[in-house]
């Protein structure tokens, strides 16, 4: 079995007794107001692994089950396979932390949800293979991967800063700017082959 696929199979039962305890629930969400004690810190990361609804849990294990075995080969040939569990967890809790910070005195706020650890792994994928065509439920037509992350950031900047609704954008920005660094980092060399296809627009 893939990481891929364990990861998977732990957030769905995590978020399926979240659903069915709320305890559980309360006990993992980011809630920064509540988070002054180090021993709280642990909210950025098991957040995570709890969602809001199951259309919320659906979409998330979706898009990963799409682009996470595949991506966790390509680590495996990089450097190792754990390298891309390091890369899902670490971007959750980089994409946690602006909201962290944002809302340390806001009560009434908490965040839930996978989607900055699954934000970040399209985002290496877009790196690897800028012009390979993207298609999600709302988008019927692949588009380049490329183009859908201009897109993706843009939507997702937009939708933070207007900050109307109850969906964490500023996860999905900083997690797919974090899997696209993680991933220059990691094969920088592809990055002048990365140039090289936009220019040419392979």
């Amino acid at each position: 079995m893939t990481y891929t696929n364990i990861i998977i199979a732990v957030t769905v039962l995590i978020s399926l007794g979240a659903f069915s305890n709320r305890d559980i629930n309360n006990k993992l969400i980011l809630f920064p107001f509540g988070m002054d004690n180090p021993s709280e810190y642990y909210r950025l990361l098991s957040s995570g692994f709890i969602h809001g609804d199951y259309g919320h849990l659906f979409f998330n294990m979706y898009a990963l089950y799409a682009f996470g075995n595949y991506m966790e080969s390509i680590f495996s040939e990089l450097t190792f396979q754990w390298v891309y569990v390091l890369l899902y967890l670490t971007a959750i809790i980089v994409a946690s932390l602006p909201a962290f910070f944002k809302h340390r005195l806001h009560s009434y706020y908490s965040a839930l949800g996978a989607s900055g650890g699954v934000s970040a792994i399209i985002f290496a994928f877009i790196y690897f293979h800028p012009w390979s065509k993207i298609g999600f439920i709302f988008i019927p037509v692949g588009i380049p991967a490329v183009l859908f992350g201009v897109l993706y950031l843009i939507y997702s900047a937009y939708s933070a800063r207007k900050g109307n609704d109850n969906i964490g954008h500023d996860a999905h920005f900083w997690g797919a700017v974090y899997g696209f660094v993680f991933a220059f980092f990691n094969d920088p060399t592809h990055g002048r082959l990365f140039l090289d296809e936009l220019q040419n627009m392979r």
